[in-house]
């Protein structure tokens, strides 16, 4: 057997196992730059931040929230441009300029009413492995720093900003037995 068809039947073996655990789904917490973003930032003269978005990660958020499952923004950095993104895509939730991730998850969690089986996280980096202990599933972007993805339980196979929470997100609905009407059918926002 070659090594792409056995890692292709390897990833498909393991997306079967953790598509049960995703069905549990509640709680999704993104990690914002290099997730929702490529992770660059563009400073402009004036000291501004601006950040690139993918409409197909914020379609796929938009689905997520459709069935229910609360979405929340959790970035160690602060430029408006994150609280901005959640608020046009309707996020309750938008926490930045976080320094401790693990107590703020905890916290969060308590608040919510929400346990360890019912929330996922998506990172890109060493700051986001501290959440592992608090979640059913942590995922990364495929360029992930390589220290996260060692420690994911699975490598989405799209980057940052490039549609991995899209990607995700079709798993999730694929998971509770849904995507096959929204992709036959299309989707219309009410």
């Amino acid at each position: 057997m070659n090594f792409f068809l056995f890692t292709s039947i390897s990833r498909y073996i393991k997306w079967k196992i953790i598509f049960k655990k995703l069905k549990q789904t509640k709680l999704l917490i993104l990690d914002v730059d290099g997730v929702l973003t490529g992770g660059e930032l563009f400073i402009g003269s004036n000291g501004e931040t601006l950040k690139k978005f993918n409409v197909k990660d914020g379609l796929g958020i938009k689905l997520l929230q459709r069935v229910g499952i609360e979405i929340v923004f959790m970035s160690g950095g602060s430029s408006g441009a994150t609280e901005e993104r959640a608020k046009q895509l309707g996020i309750k939730s938008c926490l930045v300029g976080v320094k401790d991730k693990f107590r703020q998850l905890r916290i969060l969690q308590q608040e919510m009413k929400v346990t360890k089986s019912n929330t996922i996280y998506v990172g890109d980096d060493i700051n986001d492995l501290v959440v592992k202990p608090l979640v059913n599933l942590l995922f990364a972007p495929s360029n992930a720093s390589k220290s996260l993805l060692k420690k994911v339980d699975m490598e989405l196979s799209y980057s940052g900003g490039e549609g991995a929470i899209r990607e995700l997100a079709e798993k999730i609905l694929i998971s509770k037995g849904i995507w096959s009407d929204i992709s036959e059918n299309g989707w219309t926002e009410i």
